[in-house]
C-alpha cells in the first residue's frame, strides 16, 4: 500500500500578529505536523537557536544557495532573506508527514505556484494600534525596525485576501482553536479519506 503525501500548510501574517506564538502553539497540540526550518540572513534574537528556529547564515552564503536552486521559495523581507528547503519539504511530504511553513506572502505566492494543492492561512491582529502595541512589546526591535515593520505591514495585509484563510489573533486561545480547526477540517477532505478508506468505504458499500 503506498503511502498518502502529507498536506503542505502555509502559514504568514505581518510582524506583530503573532504568528510565531499560534504555529508553535498549534504544534505541541497537532506533534505529527512538521515544521520546516527556514534559511536566514537575519540576526538570531535572544534565545533563539540555529537549527531549531532558523538556519542563520551570511548573505553570500543564502545567495549561492539561491542559485544553486536550493529553495523551494524565498523572499527579502525587512531587509533580510528567507528561504525554504525544497529538498527538506518534499522529503516529509513524501513520508506521508504534514509540514508547515511559517512565511512571508511572497514566498506563499511561490508556493502557491509551484503547490497549488497547499493550504494557506493568513493571520491579522485585531487592530493596527494592538499590532504596534505588541511589535514594541517586544522589545527586541530598534524604532527604526518597528517603524519598518509597520510601514510593510500595510502592504503585506494588502495580501490576505490570497489565502485560503483569514483568522484574526485577538484573543490568543480563540486564534489557535480557529487554526487547529482549519487543519482538522483539511484533513478529513472527502479526497483524502476517500483514498486513506478506499479498502473500508469498498466494504460498507458492498452488497
Amino acid at each position: 500500500m503506498s503511502i498518502e503525501a502529507g498536506t503542505l500548510f502555509v502559514v504568514a501574517a505581518p510582524s506583530g500578529a503573532g504568528k510565531s506564538s499560534l504555529v508553535n502553539a498549534l504544534l505541541e497540540r497537532e506533534p505529527t505536523i512538521s515544521l520546516s526550518i527556514s534559511h536566514t540572513t537575519r540576526p538570531p534574537r535572544v534565545g533563539e537557536l540555529y537549527g531549531r528556529h532558523y538556519y542563520f547564515v551570511d548573505r553570500d552564503a543564502f545567495e549561492k544557495q539561491v542559485a544553486e536552486g536550493i529553495f523551494l521559495e524565498h523572499a527579502e523581507v525587512h531587509g533580510n532573506l528567507y528561504g525554504t528547503s525544497g529538498t527538506t519539504v518534499q522529503a516529509l511530504l513524501a513520508q506521508g508527514r504534514d509540514v508547515l511553513l511559517e512565511i512571508d506572502w511572497q514566498g506563499a505566492q511561490q508556493i502557491r505556484r509551484s503547490k497549488p494543492d497547499c493550504v494557506s492561512v493568513f493571520i491579522l491582529p485585531p487592530s493596527r494600534a494592538e499590532l504596534e502595541r505588541r511589535l514594541r512589546g517586544r522589545g527586541s526591535d530598534s524604532a527604526a525596525v518597528i517603524e519598518r515593520r509597520l510601514r510593510n505591514s500595510r502592504e503585506e495585509i494588502g495580501h490576505a485576501h490570497e489565502f485560503d484563510f483569514i483568522l484574526i489573533n485577538d484573543v490568543f486561545s480563540d486564534a489557535l482553536d480557529d487554526l487547529q480547526a482549519i487543519v482538522r477540517a483539511v484533513r478529513q477532505r472527502s479526497a483524502l479519506q476517500w483514498r486513506r478508506h478506499e479498502t473500508l468505504i469498498a466494504e460498507l458499500v458492498a452488497p
